[in-house]
């Protein structure tokens, strides 16, 4: 099975950061900010394992633009992301709710 590099993208690292900054600073609440993260990084690891072999999405919007979708491992979330000509797997943002 073959593992791909992931980067995530200025966008999505903004995101993550902007949900994080959320989290901690309104809903005051560090346990949730550490199982976010703890879920994003592992689904950021399992996604180099299997970012070739997921379906492609059924949203024609997600297609034309070339990316797919995984969901969090153990949150209501999920990542887009698209493999790059370089084999690079890059996350381009989640859906964390809106603050």
């Amino acid at each position: 099975m073959k593992s791909y590099k992931v980067i995530v993208t200025p966008e999505a690292e903004k995101e993550l950061k902007g949900y994080i900054a959320y989290l901690r600073s309104v809903k005051k609440n560090p346990q949730a900010v550490r199982n976010v993260l703890n879920d994003f990084k592992d689904t950021k690891t399992s996604l180099g394992n299997v970012a070739g072999s997921l379906k492609e999405p059924e949203s024609e919007e997600l297609r034309s633009r070339g990316l797919k979708r995984m969901n969090f491992l153990r949150h209501n979330y999920f990542l887009l992301y698209y493999i790059g000509n370089d084999e690079i797997v890059y996350i381009t943002n989640s859906n964390f709710p809106h603050q």
